[in-house]
């Protein structure tokens, strides 16, 4: 390419910059003049009130005006916002203080609902339904059973199997006994899977008929060699004859038939509301799973949080089709029945297919996202059925704001409440007011005393950039930077209670940022807060790659391959060049019938995105491998990069004319060499 095409390219970005600037400017005026309206107001109505006390109050409010008007017209402006926004803060606060005050733990809140309505539907998936009173049965047979097998409280059991009525069940009995329940993920296979079960130092393990053939495999590792195992099978299926039993296991379904139930212990201590409950595991993109603490507390946060913050009631319906081992479906999701009476309609596994049709069939008021499940939704066919549904509420987290208005209109959701929140983090956010690409926010006048904070810090690598005095530095609104939480046990909004394994937990803790002492929740995101106090998430940390002096965020590049290509999985990420500093851009792109345009690819791109930012490299692939709550993984993806000696995969590489087309041996050869002129 030439020098003058590269500085023809290069004026596009410039001339949105400008226009940025020009819309901050005019902003930036009318609050001015906003400011100097409401002094004027205020002066000549400190003449017409005749109090002394008024008066001060006025001149005092005249004085921030010409001091700050910016700060007064975002408060004006965000007035009604943060009032609602209090109240429900408020009410939420006091139904966690009373619970940790009185030693509640969440089985002795589900023991509560279910005495106030026994009959009523707490759990449902597909034609069976639990009632709150079989619910409760349920739990109390296995408390009982297990007692009987000599667990006590702090012992871990773990839990293996896929979505079923009783799953939120089984892990309620344990935790009567003060036993932990680790939550396997389902989908996890060999060493991870022992990894899983070996951190958590379970004492048993229940696993479903389902799962056998999986744990088949693994019986004769000497992580398993002692370990009682439990096998659950549904009914239909006790009931076929041949049915199998994994050597040395329990039939549990069979044993919990002559159980008696076990009741909860009349005292309690206030210590009982912080004990463990569950281990929980993160799903990230690389490394073996860690084990999140959640303790009573924490899942009282984590689920009536949405509920109060997003008004929902105990007579909602609520759709929850993610997977019960993780956060948002097994504690966000189920949370709405064990602690707020809501019913709760469970699916085995996502379906973009029945998501409406099951959404009508049982008239669910509420409904479950992440954000990846809202793109499959807007890839299927249209039909006029798709908004015959009940819904006043999606909540979730992870919808990208370049659908976000498309999903709200083709599906008539009136409702969205976006929630950012990590399993084990403290930097909680939630978007209430239907603020299109916003993952939460804060007062304004609250900026400093919340938990959450966002510190200026490298974009390419995360490391904190800090003042004179060696401390950190908080941003200004505009500017992106890395989001944490202020770590105060005393609270369950901002506790942080790490991973089963210590190790990993202080790698997650910043310390000394701002005062000696003070400890902070790293979250690893990359988030901008504009001067309304709405945050707006940018990219992960270590995502962001630099390349021809600029950092280059794949959140933004993804989201425009993505709308060009129909909506298929798309991931970005920085590979190396040998001898060019920086990282260039490569996406993977599932295409398995190759029916992704080229060339129309190539226009788009280059009328989208500045030179700097465009992907070198494209990979078109079958599937994109990526963890059990839907995220794509890059890291695996980065170290492949673009090798034509190892990837069967057709791979597409940038010339110089802006067009992609398949990389050759010759300019491969070039890469490696040094020798392609970049």
């Amino acid at each position: 390419m030439s020098g003058n095409e590269e500085r023809g390219d290069q004026e596009d970005p410039q001339e949105e910059k400008m226009e940025i600037l020009l819309e901050l400017g005019f902003k930036q005026k009318l609050a001015t003049r906003m400011g100097t309206l409401l002094v004027a107001i205020l002066i000549f109505a400190s003449f017409c009130w005749d109090n002394a006390l008024a008066s001060l109050t006025l001149g005092a409010a005249v004085a921030l005006l010409l001091r700050n008007p910016t700060f007064v017209f975002g408060l004006a402006m965000t007035a009604s916002r943060d009032l609602k926004a209090l109240k429900r803060f408020v009410a939420l606060n006091i139904y966690l203080l009373l619970k940790d005050r009185r030693g509640f733990t969440v089985a002795r809140c589900f023991r509560d609902q279910a005495r106030s309505r026994p009959k009523k539907a707490c759990f449902v998936m597909e034609d069976r339904s639990l009632t709150y009173a079989e619910a409760l049965e349920f739990s109390q047979k296995i408390a009982g059973y297990f007692k009987d097998r000599g667990l006590q409280k702090g012992d871990c059991v773990a839990l293996m199997m896929e979505t079923r009525l009783e799953y939120p069940c089984i892990w309620l009995g344990l935790s009567q006994l003060g036993v932990i329940t680790a939550l396997i993920n389902s989908n996890l296979r060999g060493e991870s899977l022992l990894h899983s079960i070996k951190v958590a130092e379970a004492k048993a393990l229940i696993v479903g008929s389902e799962l056998l053939d999986v744990l088949k495999l693994l019986v004769d590792k000497e992580e398993l060699q002692d370990l009682p195992i439990y096998q659950y099978t549904d009914e239909e299926l006790r009931n076929v004859q041949g049915h199998e039993l994994l050597p040395g296991a329990v039939e549990l379904s069979d044993a919990l038939k002559t159980q008696l139930r076990l009741e909860l212990p009349g005292r309690r201590s206030p210590e009982e509301a912080r004990s463990k409950l569950l281990y929980v595991y993160t799903s990230g993109t690389t490394g073996l799973p860690k084990a999140a603490v959640i303790t009573n507390l924490r899942f009282l946060f984590m689920s009536a949080g949405s509920f109060y913050m997003l008004q929902m009631t105990s007579n909602d319906v609520v759709y929850n089709p993610l997977p019960l081992y993780h956060t948002a479906g097994g504690i966000v999701g189920v949370g709405n029945a064990i602690l707020n009476g809501s019913t709760v309609v469970l699916r085995k596994k996502f379906s973009a297919r029945n998501f409406w049709v099951d959404c009508s069939r049982y008239n669910c008021t509420v409904a479950q996202y992440i954000g990846e499940l809202c793109r499959y939704l807007l890839a299927t066919t249209y039909t006029p059925e798709q908004q015959d549904h009940n819904l006043r509420l999606m909540y979730g987290n992870g919808l990208r704001p370049q659908i976000w208005s498309q999903f709200v209109r083709r599906f008539g959701i009136p409702h969205i409440g976006e929630i950012y929140g990590a399993t084990e983090g403290n930097s909680n956010l939630i978007n209430i007011t239907n603020r299109v690409g916003a993952i939460g926010f804060v007062p304004i006048y609250g900026a400093r005393l919340y938990p959450v904070q966002v510190l200026r810090c490298d974009e390419q690598t995360g490391e904190l950039i800090k003042d004179s005095h060696g401390n950190c530095i908080r941003c200004l609104p505009g500017e992106t930077g890395l989001l944490v939480g202020k770590v105060d046990a005393r609270r369950a909004v901002s506790a942080f209670h790490g991973y089963a394994d210590k190790g990993a937990s202080e790698q997650k803790l910043l310390r000394d940022v701002f005062d000696s002492g003070d400890v902070f929740f790293n979250s690893g995101d990359m988030v901008v807060r504009d001067i309304l106090g709405y945050f707006y998430f940018k990219d992960r940390t270590g995502d962001t790659f630099r390349w021809r002096g600029e950092n280059v965020a794949t959140l933004e590049v993804e989201a425009i391959i993505t709308n060009c290509i129909g909506l298929e999985d798309c991931v970005v990420y920085g590979v190396q060049i040998p001898y060019v500093e920086g990282k260039a851009g490569m996406a993977a792109i599932v295409d398995p019938t190759r029916k992704v345009d080229m060339e129309y690819l190539s226009v788009v791109l280059r009328g989208s995105l500045p030179p700097y930012a465009r992907p070198l490299f494209i990979r078109l692939m079958e599937e994109i491998p990526r963890t059990a709550t839907f995220k794509l993984k890059k890291r695996e993806l980065a170290v492949e990069g673009y090798d034509l000696d190892k990837l069967t995969d057709p791979i597409y590489y940038l010339n110089r004319d802006g067009v992609y087309r398949p990389l050759s041996q010759e300019q491969y050869q070039a890469l490696r060499s040094g020798k392609s002129g970049l």
